[in-house]
């Protein structure tokens, strides 16, 4: 490469304020003179060895100030911003080291005096990338061959102005022979580093960077002119060998994106791509490009194909629209100190999780039954979750920023970050209500344009709130849509959401046969997954991941924690286990399951004998087929 946009450096809209008429003049107000950019440099050129070397030079007045690192990170939801892995500060003016302390309350401030006569702070440190552990991007971002950089990670600002009014004059420095991609715009090398053009701190934080020895850039612009590249890194050349009709799918995406909203609001794209085994696995969203991190080999393993891993990047996509340009009023805090409420995650996730994968099937990324037997899953996973009796989605988007960090042990009593998958239930039920009023004159995708749409520009962010929701929909559909919601979202619902599904002519069912998802998805992570059975989820190694309370196996006294040994007096192994669950259909006596607890082992008789289940679609003769118009391409349509 290189592949950094050629495009113009991103730009907010502005927030437009119109007042009442004024009874008396008013001087008029003087507009301050521009602040000189924070210079940020970054060296990677020794992240083989997990660190970061930073330098910056800060803008000051003299007297005391406080410096500020990014707590509240946009996207994650929470309060991840790894200070803890922030190491070696040091703050000098005019080459004498200052006295600096941290906040008592607030651990990602840090206190300090500038002396008179300072008007730039010299201010380094390291930043320890992770290589383990923690989740989004303050988990493991690199390895010996790649890096992806948050700069959110590696920069101390000034509480005050707004990030939206701090400009960053940015560099990075990458080992010899490394490639990168991002959204900002690069000058030019200097003295061995790559410079970007100065931005704002929100659009700084807002573009990461992927760089590595193995890249490889797919041109995904369509018809339309603006560019939108798949820029892909890997640990190795052979897994960026991408097949063709995967590529097209992408284009696809791409093209049934903005058929589905009618208009854009960036001025071009990128997918960062990343393939590794060695980096945490999740999707990023931002206003120009995507942090997307998956296995190694999802390229050119077919068993990948069947997974959510297909419905990633349509999903980060989706969220170009629905979460950076529209964003929920308590989400769109404007810096990163304040706390965010995640009360409209429903929204945010939920109907990016909705769209996210009908986008897979329009664009090929999945086959309409792929994308059944993943509704299917869904459905069935929340249906099982004895934790909706006590809790309502509501609550689980309140407590967002603790719960996605929650252990996975007693997951289905617990509850966990269901507002994607029970979000994507719930919208696909008002899909099917909105067809059904206007006799399939309008869909959802009616909603999306006019909510999500507008014309077509640079990024921009326009907050909304609940009642906004709900007037959007009555315009397209008049309807109760907030009885609707107070139903499925604020109310304990012991069982899950399948009026969608079963008002667009299916019905959830279960078969002794693994469906194509389920075997790829055991195939690809090494688990067992005997839930709708046996009510457990099993590790590789036989480590009891989860159990689901009132099945046979919690009947039985087996929690998490405990690694099964033995079946039937056999050596575990999860055929030994399936053949087990196969003969106990017609066998009289209990299950036998050796245990180890710790130190401790223990044998569990599970009275069960209904074979192994696996959830599916059937198509219901008695309805039409609306799954299958809901999925049928936009842009091919028109």
């Amino acid at each position: 490469m290189p592949s950094s946009s050629r495009t113009r450096i991103p730009r907010f809209a502005a927030l437009l304020l119109v007042a009442a008429p004024l009874a008396h003049a008013q001087a008029p107000r003087q507009t301050p003179a521009p602040r000189p950019p924070i210079t940020l440099a970054v060296d990677a050129r020794e992240v083989s060895r997990r660190i970061l070397h930073v330098r910056e030079t800060i803008p000051v007045q003299a007297g005391a100030l406080t410096l500020l690192y990014p707590e509240w990170i946009p996207g994650e939801h929470g309060p991840t911003g790894p200070v803890t892995d922030v190491a070696g500060l040091r703050i000098t003016a005019q080459d004498r080291a200052l006295v600096w302390r941290r906040d008592l309350e607030n651990m990602y401030a840090i206190r300090i005096t500038v002396p008179a006569g300072v008007s730039a702070l010299d201010v380094s440190f390291d930043f320890i990338l992770p290589p383990q552990g923690a989740r989004f991007s303050s988990g493991a971002s690199s390895s010996a061959n790649l890096l992806l950089l948050s700069w959110n990670q590696v920069i101390l600002y000034p509480s005050t102005p707004r990030p939206d009014d701090i400009a960053v004059s940015p560099s990075l420095t990458l080992p010899e022979g490394w490639q990168y991609a991002t959204a900002l715009r690069a000058q030019g090398p200097a003295g061995g580093s790559l410079v970007f053009a100065p931005v704002s701190l929100t659009t700084l934080v807002d573009s990461p960077v992927q760089t590595g020895i193995h890249m490889r850039r797919v041109d995904l612009t369509p018809a339309s002119g603006v560019p939108h590249f798949l820029d892909l890194a890997a640990d190795d050349e052979a897994a960026l060998a991408i097949p063709a009709d995967l590529a097209a799918a992408y284009r696809n995406r791409v093209v049934e994106a903005n058929a589905l909203f009618g208009a854009h609001h960036y001025d071009h794209f990128d997918f960062l791509f990343t393939l590794s085994d060695q980096v945490a696995h999740f999707g990023l969203e931002h206003h120009q490009s995507n942090d997307d991190r998956v296995a190694e080999r999802s390229l050119i393993d077919p068993n990948y194909r069947p997974t959510s891993f297909s419905a990633l990047l349509p999903h980060e996509f989706v969220h170009s629209w629905n979460g950076k340009h529209r964003r929920p009023a308590g989400l769109a805090t404007g810096d990163f100190s304040s706390p965010m409420h995640g009360d409209l995650l429903w929204v945010y996730e939920g109907l990016t999780q909705y769209l996210g994968d009908i986008l897979a099937a329009r664009s090929g990324l999945w086959t309409p039954a792929n994308y059944r037997e993943d509704l299917a899953l869904k459905a069935a996973t929340l249906d099982l979750r004895p934790g909706r009796g006590w809790r309502p989605l509501q609550d689980v988007n309140d407590e967002a920023q603790l719960l996605y960090n929650a252990r996975r042990d007693w997951d289905t009593w617990r509850r966990n970050v269901d507002f994607y998958d029970e979000g994507a239930l719930i919208w696909l039920e008002a899909d099917v209500i909105i067809r059904g009023l206007t006799n399939g004159r309008k869909s959802l995708d009616d909603f999306c344009r006019a909510f999500h749409g507008g014309l077509s520009g640079s990024p921009s962010m326009v907050p909304y709130t609940y009642e906004d929701v709900v007037r959007a929909l009555n315009a397209v559909a008049a309807y109760d849509w907030d009885g609707f919601f107070a139903t499925r979202i604020r109310n304990v619902a012991p069982r899950a959401p399948m009026g969608g599904i079963e008002g667009s002519g299916w019905r959830l069912v279960f078969s002794d046969t693994p469906t194509t998802l389920a075997a790829a998805l055991e195939a690809n992570s090494g688990t067992l997954n005997l839930l709708f059975s046996l009510g457990l989820i099993i590790g590789q190694d036989g480590s009891i991941l989860d159990v689901a309370p009132g099945t046979p196996a919690a009947t039985a006294g087996v929690g998490p924690g405990m690694t099964l040994v033995a079946v039937n007096g056999r050596r575990y192994t999860a055929d030994i286990l399936r053949d087990a669950l196969r003969l106990g259909r017609t066998a009289t006596t209990p299950l036998e399951l050796l245990v180890t607890n710790g130190e401790f082992y223990r044998d569990y008789a599970v009275d069960y004998h209904g074979g192994e289940r696996y959830p599916s679609l059937e198509r219901d003769p008695s309805r039409p087929d609306l799954l299958g118009t809901i999925i049928t391409p936009l842009a091919s349509a028109r």
